[in-house]
């Protein structure tokens, strides 16, 4: 019919950079990795051309970042992808040769300071799910599943993996990121062979941590040492323990939590058992120990602790997204060291632009929560604009821009649901079914029980914990007092191994749980004590 056939005709104005910087931009992106950004990056680094060439140094720089955009492409297409918008300008069409050439004459030092400089706070503190009274809530954690290609000099750097079947099929990357559960935005990261230890990565980023800040981590961050040395940066933090660990019990506090002390650190342990039921009535159970720097039991509560403890998850989906959706799984293209380290700084510095676009969109909207945005969304919004060379520079009118996208495809809030945990990447091709209890598909949770164990497990009058406890037990019932080692070995009947039991003692000195006045004579050490628990002074007299 005629009325089928009318057509109409669309114009669209594009502004680009000037003459051979065309190509160079990351669609909507560009407006959070701006020009001026990527020139001052260069400079700093001595990596800006010293004319300007058919490829310039700021285009390489976008290119890069574009080739972690799409990962399924070669060299070649996602050039084509940066241009495609751009007809009649009447650009170059490099070779595959040139663009690897421009790829080495960067080099990693470019990309490594563009990701340090994005990598900040991206929300404000009062947006939704960010903060945790006033610190910054913030986690830990290692991924050791980003594969590379299997070649010389890449085994070289990265080694393989030998398991007790044999050599893994692709060299390893260990990488280990500081985030903001709240919005999934990176703070700093490390990255290296899979053989380097997590906790050696994880010690590089500590400078990233600031008074403002609440650390999340699981039990692999549980070693005195480490939370010292977090505690020296200044920053809270709250991290589950060890089912093997028996902390001292220094003073039970009315939730059933109670004071102990990690070297230097005065922490508080909360020992609970958390208790889901699903929705076809499955009920699983957990043990949680959890050390915290929080030690005000009114005005932290155990039961707010446990459920915040569960933020630190979104770190898993943090590298969900990195490995599974930017990625789709695929193993790293660059076959040589200065290429890989430069493509993992660029899919790093990627991630967190794109984070920075949906935190910006979302906290437009009041009272949202940054987990809301869609990261595939955010992701196929930015491919097409790039295809598109749309919204390179702010515009007056963005009502069609990636923040657009990321609204109108929000998330339906988080339903609380639970599962068995797989590994993603499994190293055999017939894993182990999961031990845990939990079902292997999702689940919802219709009810949470959360009970504190009123003795704590250390407390038990058995093994070294046990003798601990029973040694602070006996000093607390005169704590003005000077107890001999004698003293004590006799209220505990050890009529044995006299020495060994004053080797415990120094030891405990060490420790921070005692105070050594004279030779084998002890005084319980009241530094860590709360207010309502030291001695008076009419005991002390």
């Amino acid at each position: 019919m005629p009325s089928q056939s009318v057509t109409r005709t669309l114009t669209r104005t594009t502004t680009v950079a000037a003459g051979a910087f065309a190509p160079g931009h990351l669609g909507g992106l560009t407006q959070f990795l701006p020009f001026e950004l990527v020139d001052d990056v260069l400079e700093q680094t001595g990596t800006l051309q010293r004319r300007v060439r058919t490829l310039p140094s700021r285009v390489g720089i976008y290119f890069v970042l574009a080739l972690g955009l799409f990962p399924g492409l070669g060299y070649q297409r996602v050039w084509d992808k940066l241009v495609a918008g751009l007809s009649g300008l009447n650009l170059c069409t490099p070779s595959e040769a040139a663009l690897r050439h421009l790829r080495k004459r960067l080099g990693p030092k470019p990309l490594e300071l563009l990701f340090n400089v994005l990598a900040v706070p991206l929300a404000r503190p009062s947006t939704s799910g960010v903060c945790y009274r006033r610190w910054r809530t913030v986690a830990f954690d290692g991924c050791n599943s980003l594969k590379a290609p299997d070649m010389p000099r890449i085994r070289a750097l990265l080694g393989k993996v030998r398991h007790h079947w044999g050599m893994s099929g692709y060299p390893s990357l260990r990488l280990t990121v500081l985030c903001e559960t709240g919005t999934r935005g990176l703070l700093g990261a490390v990255f290296g062979p899979a053989e380097a230890g997590e906790i050696v990565q994880a010690g590089r980023l500590l400078p990233r941590l600031t008074s403002q800040m609440l650390l999340l981590a699981d039990r692999a961050y549980d070693g005195d040492e480490f939370l010292g040395q977090v505690a020296d940066t200044g920053a809270q933090f709250l991290v589950r323990l060890s089912a093997r660990r028996r902390p001292a019990v220094l003073a039970v506090l009315p939730d059933g939590s109670y004071l102990t002390r990690f070297h230097h650190v005065h922490v508080r342990v909360i020992d609970a058992d958390i208790t889901v039921t699903t929705s076809k009535g499955q009920s699983i159970t957990g043990r949680y120990l959890l050390a915290t720097t929080l030690t005000d039991h009114r005005r932290d509560p155990a039961d707010t602790l446990l459920r915040l403890y569960h933020e630190r998850w979104e770190i898993e989906t943090a590298y969900y997204s990195l490995r599974h959706t930017l990625l789709t799984g695929r193993v790293l293209r660059s076959q040589d060291p200065r290429g890989l380290e430069q493509e993992v700084w660029a899919l790093l510095t990627l991630y967190q632009v794109l984070r920075m676009a949906m935190t910006d969109a979302v906290e437009s909207l009041p009272g949202a929560d940054p987990d809301r945005a869609s990261f595939t969304v955010a992701l196929h919004a930015a491919r097409d604009h790039v295809i598109r060379a749309d919204h390179i520079v702010p515009e007056r009118t963005n009502s069609q821009g990636l923040a657009a996208a990321v609204r109108t495809g929000l998330l339906p809030p988080r339903r609380a649901r639970t599962s068995a945990r797989k590994v993603k990447s499994p190293t055999s091709r017939y894993p182990a079914h999961p031990t845990s209890g939990h079902p292997l598909k999702s689940q919802n949770v219709t009810s949470l029980t959360v009970v504190l164990r009123a003795q704590p497990a250390s407390a038990r009058p058995t093994g070294h914990g046990g003798q601990r406890n029973q040694v602070l037990q006996i000093i607390r019932t005169a704590p003005s007092r000077v107890w001999h080692a004698r003293d004590l070995a006799a209220a505990l009947g050890i009529t044995t191994r006299y020495d060994s039991f004053c080797v415990q003692l120094g030891r405990w000195t060490r420790e921070g749980l005692l105070n050594k006045v004279a030779n084998a004579t002890y005084t319980l050490a009241t530094d860590w004590m709360p207010p309502d628990t030291q001695p008076s002074s009419q005991e002390r007299s």
